[in-house]
This record gives structure tokens, sequence and C-alpha cells, in this order.
């Protein structure tokens, strides 16, 4: 990465990046509240009032945080072991997937055994074809060929770290032709190429492209290779990316289209005309070319604002609130350390907490509690598996 001006190298200390782990801690607290089920704070998080949602986000930090670590096994230890630890990765996701939702199809056949509550919860999640059809779809499900909504994003995941090795063959030619073919896989997704099936029985297809997501991905990749120089930090650049925000929002979704309603109607009929006249350039199967700029200008506002290496998430006070800062900072991060098993963890989490709102019903106080139940869930299991990963069994009694 270029040495003027903010640079986004990471600190050397332990070779960790405390923005990335934040901004991923923060996109899996945002990943569970929106998956709960009849969650009224999901009517408030950042998807619903822009184009980007928690899934940019963890893409764009986890191309950032591949750099750091699968990045430097590349260099470190030569293409061929890069690939080889790629391909681990890409096993342990495999079996993440798999294991995930044989968990959840066997929760919600148990809510539906329960009956407590008069729905099917496995007809919610479109699971039917598994259940009265298990033959085929069990090998879909393993092919990658049947690959239902609630489960869509480690399958993308999956196809993202598969091109990585390939990138970074044509990144040691030139960085300028690693992104080049970037750009051309998702221009060949955006035409409508590169499709992948997602059930045999109809024409739907990945809900997540990973062809048109590598490009973020592999976005966040070269900022942290120094395959592309940090951005300045000029003024002109941050009133522009603001503006672009404010303009756009209007656009982002038909929930920004009812509130612009109660607001200011003109607005909102503009943005009632336009809307589907750029559906193809906000379409999230093939990350459309206004939801990647639109993330760039998000990004960029962020990173401007957390300084110089994150040097405004550790301000130096000692007051009760810096010290409060400071602790909901490394919390957060703690959970984007473990972002897979969060994830996976907040995945399964999610329909349970469903379904016991489903019981106890959705009020403003039981739904309250049932989104900082889990918000407090996710972090007590970071905090576990990063014990876990510790090996403290290793350390010798004194």
């Amino acid at each position: 990465m270029s040495p003027s001006g903010n640079t986004a190298r990471p600190g050397p200390a332990g070779g960790r990046d405390i923005r990335i782990d934040l901004f991923r801690g923060l996109a899996m607290f945002i990943i569970l509240i929106d998956h709960i089920p009849g969650n009224a704070w999901g009517r408030w998080t950042i998807g619903r009032f822009t184009f980007s949602d928690a899934t940019e986000i963890f893409v764009f930090c986890s191309g950032m945080a591949s750099a750091l670590s699968f990045g430097r096994t590349f260099e470190r230890a030569g293409w061929p072991m890069g690939a080889a630890r790629t391909a681990y990765r890409i096993w342990q996701l495999y079996w993440a997937h798999i294991g995930l939702f044989i968990f959840v199809a066997m929760m919600m056949a148990a809510f539906d055994l329960i009956g407590a509550v008069d729905k099917s919860y496995v007809g919610r999640l479109n699971l039917w074809p598994f259940f009265d059809d298990p033959i085929p779809q069990i090998v879909g499900l393993f092919t990658l060929t049947y690959v239902p909504n609630y489960f869509d994003i480690l399958p993308m995941y999956l196809g993202i770290l598969a091109l990585m090795p390939v990138i970074v063959a044509l990144a040691r030619v030139h960085p300028r032709l690693a992104m080049g073919a970037s750009a051309g896989l998702w221009l060949a997704c955006n035409f409508g190429f590169l499709g992948l099936p997602a059930e045999p029985w109809s024409d739907r297809e990945w809900f997540f492209n990973p062809f048109g997501w590598q490009l973020l991905f592999f976005t966040g990749f070269a900022f942290l290779a120094g395959w592309l120089p940090a951005p300045p930090v000029r003024r002109g650049l941050v009133w522009g990316a603001v503006g672009f925000l404010v303009l756009t929002s209007p656009l982002s979704s038909p929930h920004m289209v009812t509130l612009l309603k109660q607001l200011w109607m003109p607005a909102a009929d503009w943005a009632m005309e336009t809307y589907p006249k750029i559906f193809e350039f906000r379409r999230k199967t093939e990350f459309g070319i206004l939801r990647y700029l639109h993330f760039l200008a998000l990004a960029y506002l962020a990173w401007v604002a957390v300084g110089p290496r994150g040097a405004r998430l550790s301000p130096s006070g000692h007051g009760v609130p810096a010290r409060a800062w400071r602790g909901i900072v490394a919390v957060t991060a703690r959970v984007g350390q473990q972002s897979l098993a969060i994830f996976v963890f907040s995945m399964a989490l999610a329909p349970l907490i469903g379904f016991t709102l489903d019981l106890g019903g959705r009020t403003a106080a039981s739904i309250a509690l049932a989104n900082l139940a889990g918000l407090a869930a996710l972090v007590g299991a970071a905090y576990g598996i990063g014990w876990v990963k510790s090996q403290p069994w290793k350390t010798p009694r004194a």
C-alpha cells in the first residue's frame, strides 16, 4: 500500500488490524438482527436505508483479512503452499455450510413437531422440497446445486476463495492483470453469464453469485496487498462521498420510499419513478454497479473517520466515556476475530430466537430482550471460541 497519507497497512501487533475486526464484528451483529424472524429491530439496520448491508461489510473486510493471512502465506511459503492453505479453508467452509444446513433443518423440523405455534417452520425456510424428496436434494446439497436462500452466503464465500489462487497468480504477473480479471468476471456475471443453479426443479440461481461479489472481495484484498494505492484524504472526496450517499439513498430500498412518503412526497414520487429504471444496476445477486460504488463511498468515509491505523478507535482519555468506548470497540473486534464461527452460530441462533418470540409474543420489551440476549450470546461465543483456540490445556500448571 502506498506509504503516503492514511495508510491501510495494518499495525505490527499480532498481524491483526483492529479496523477489520471491528467492522466484521459489526457485520456479525447486523446479520443476527436481520435474520431473526419478525424482528422489528431489523427495520433499522443499514440495509433498509442504503444499497449496502452487512453482506458488503463482511465480504470487503474478509478480502482485507485474507490479504493479511492468505496473502502472507503466498508471499512467505510460495504459491503452492498458499493454494494449499486456501483449499484447506475451503474444506472448512464447505463442512460448516453442510453442518449449518443439517442443524437448522433439524431445528425447523423439531419446531414443527412441537406444534406450539400454528405455522410451519420448515415451510418458512422453503425446506419442504428437501423433506419431501430427500434423495436428489441431499445430492444437490453436497454438490452445491441445492442452495436455499437462507444458506447462500457460505457457498458464495466458497466460490470467491476458490478464485483466490488464480487472482494471486495473475497479480504476480502484474496487479492490473489480476484486477482486470476480477472486473472481467464481474462484467460477465452482470451481463447474464456465469449463473449458478440453486435448485434442480426451477431456474432459480444462487442469490449471491460469487463471480459478481468477488469484485468487492478482491478490492479489499488489493488495498491490503498493495495492488491498489490508498485513496488520499481530501475534503472534496469526503463531501463527494457524502453527496453520493445522500442522493442515492431514496433509491436504495422500498423501505426508504415508504419513509420518504411521510417526509417529502416529491422525493418519494421521484424515487418510485426511477426505482424500476435502475433495478439492474442495484441487483444483489450479481452485485450491481450501484451497490459497488455505494459501498466504496461508505467504506471511504468510515476509513477516514477512524483515522490513521484506526487511531480514533482508541481514545487516550481516562474518563468513563473513553473507557466505555474502548470496551465496546474491544468486544466488537473480538466478535470479528471469530467471524466464521460466529456467523454459523448466529445463523443457527436466529431461528431459535424467532421461535421463542413466536411462543412468548412480540412486544417492544420482548423484542429488545431477545435482541440483546442474542448479541450477548455472540459476544460470549466469541470469547469462548477464542479461549478454546488458545489451547489453555497446553499451559503447564503453576
